[in-house]
């Protein structure tokens, strides 16, 4: 007649076995990216990189690149910047799933961020269109265009400064001891999942690249990956906390997430549109959570 505890018994010290290995894998790779020389390391390879991007596309420009190599080489220095921007949305990426397990709020920040920056090194890649020296005549469009990403992402970084400012990190609350040890131990099972999903995506783009010279944009994929964790992660958090504020304001970052995909692939002036209104939505939602429903209003309910 104990049989079924005994079975649900045996499930929960499963499941705690798989959280302690997720920690016990997480936690070294987390501490090993956030230390100092490990991040002094990651900007001085940026700079190196970027350097070596000017040589590399200089020589290409003189003729003195085999010809597979120039083949794959551009002949514009402005290149270099956006293969820099695209080493920090790298950085930056990495950083949004180490970010993951510590907030949910926290880490849709870092999304924006992640979009602000794109929109960054969009508006670089249009300096292509220039010649070098660089001269305006004829090439109003591409100002067009830098202009209209580069305010959309002024506008994001600036809304970005309200929702850090207001923004109150709910996952934890009612949460103690052992449910609090698995609530964020499943957490970071869905950080570890996105971080081998981003190497992988990484990969198959250079294995295409070598293969046929074709890639894909992996952070746009990436983003459309996020979309997928992010309702898991409401699915886990209402397992743990299951009010309808915290089901209600997760979902709702969730929502964000796919906004912001969907600004990636939207067309130009349209993207800044869409970036600008996703994060106008997230610090609405977080406004809304906060008057009506943060713990301590007159309001409350669980």
């Amino acid at each position: 007649m104990h049989e079924p505890r005994n079975i649900a018994e045996t499930g929960e010290g499963l499941m705690d076995r798989i959280y302690r290995l997720a920690t016990y894998i997480f936690d070294p790779l987390h501490h090993f990216w956030e230390r100092d020389t490990t991040q002094r390391a990651v900007a001085g390879g940026l700079i190196g990189v970027f350097l070596l991007g000017l040589v590399t596309i200089e020589l290409n420009r003189q003729g003195l690149l085999p010809a597979s190599m120039a083949a794959s080489t551009p002949t514009s220095h402005y290149m270099a910047i956006n293969l820099a921007f695209t080493l920090v949305l790298v950085v930056e990426v990495v950083g949004l799933i180490f970010a993951l397990p510590c907030s949910i709020s926290r880490a849709l920040g870092k999304q924006f961020e992640i979009l602000a920056l794109i929109l960054l090194r969009s508006s670089f890649k249009e300096l292509a269109e220039f010649p070098e020296p660089i001269a305006l005549s004829g090439h109003m469009d591409a100002l067009l265009r830098i202009v209209s990403d580069a305010t959309g992402a002024l506008l994001i970084f600036a809304i970005l400064g309200v929702y850090i400012m207001i923004n109150r990190p709910i996952e934890d609350e009612g949460s103690k001891g052992q449910i609090l040890f698995r609530f964020v131990s499943a957490k970071k099972i869905v950080a570890l999942s996105l971080l081998v999903a981003f190497i992988a995506l990484g990969i198959k783009n250079w294995v295409q690249f070598f293969m046929n010279g074709e890639t894909f944009d992996v952070f746009h994929a990436m983003f459309t990956v996020l979309i997928f964790s992010d309702i898991l992660l409401v699915l886990i958090s209402q397992r743990f906390l299951p009010q309808f504020r915290a089901v209600f304001r997760n979902s709702g970052f969730a929502l964000a997430t796919l906004l912001i995909r969907l600004a990636l692939t939207a067309p130009i002036y349209y993207d800044a549109l869409i970036g600008v209104g996703a994060a106008v939505y997230a610090v609405l939602l977080t406004l809304t959570y906060n008057a009506f429903f943060a713990p301590g209003r007159a309001g409350h309910r669980k």
